[in-house]
């Protein structure tokens, strides 16, 4: 299925939205260009999920450990940019904490479904041209050349059967919020705590 969102404040609210879908043991695979979003919706995730410390697009740290405030899961942010293929990503170990977090890898389609049979691949892509079109017969969204840069379509993909039933409900949830395009084929094809900004000492990094 595919999500069109036209600011920041509702890349949040998918992301809120989302969150109440997730549980222990999620992988997601974040894909798209740079500066198409990726991090700003990890962002938003974690915050929705009530973990600690800043999140970040890494320079040197490759992977980070996000505790929860609350004794929920805690958030894996990855961010694969640097690796070369999946003996890389092996190498970090993630197969340890997998089961017991929420881990969100950026820049991983391709090597880090060796992970789990089991994710959700998010593709995140500027809306100038491509779904420009779907907002021009609105004219609160067409007028504010404010919100051009934060438009973005967001296809969303479940993998294996742990996502069969939980994207029906995450769609319905989706539907009630946004406008969604329904994609019949899951498996191929394309068709909104505590302030994450806040650095805490319960961070774990892995370089």
């Amino acid at each position: 299925m595919r999500l069109h969102v036209g600011s920041l404040r509702q890349m949040r609210t998918f992301a809120e939205a989302l969150a109440g879908h997730l549980q222990a043991g999620d992988l997601l695979i974040l894909t798209g260009n740079l500066g198409a979003g990726k991090t700003t919706f990890t962002q938003s995730l974690g915050r929705a999920l009530g973990v600690a410390g800043r999140i970040t697009s890494p320079t040197f740290i490759i992977a980070r450990e996000h505790p929860s405030f609350s004794g929920g899961p805690a958030l894996v942010h990855v961010d694969a940019y640097r690796l070369s293929d999946a003996e890389e990503l092996g190498d970090l170990d993630l197969d340890s904490e997998l089961e017991e977090s929420i881990t969100v890898v950026e820049w991983g389609a391709g090597f880090a479904e060796q992970l789990s049979t089991d994710y959700l691949q998010l593709t995140i892509t500027p809306a100038w041209a491509e779904v420009a079109v779907d907002f021009a017969n609105d004219a609160d969204l067409a007028d504010d050349p404010e919100l051009e840069d934060e438009r973005r379509s967001i296809d969303i993909l479940g993998h294996g059967s742990g996502w069969d039933e939980r994207l029906d409900r995450l769609g319905a949830s989706l539907a009630e919020l946004f406008e969604l395009e329904a994609n019949a084929d899951r498996t191929g094809g394309t068709d909104t705590g505590p302030d994450p900004d806040k650095d805490t000492d319960t961070d774990k990094d892995r370089a």
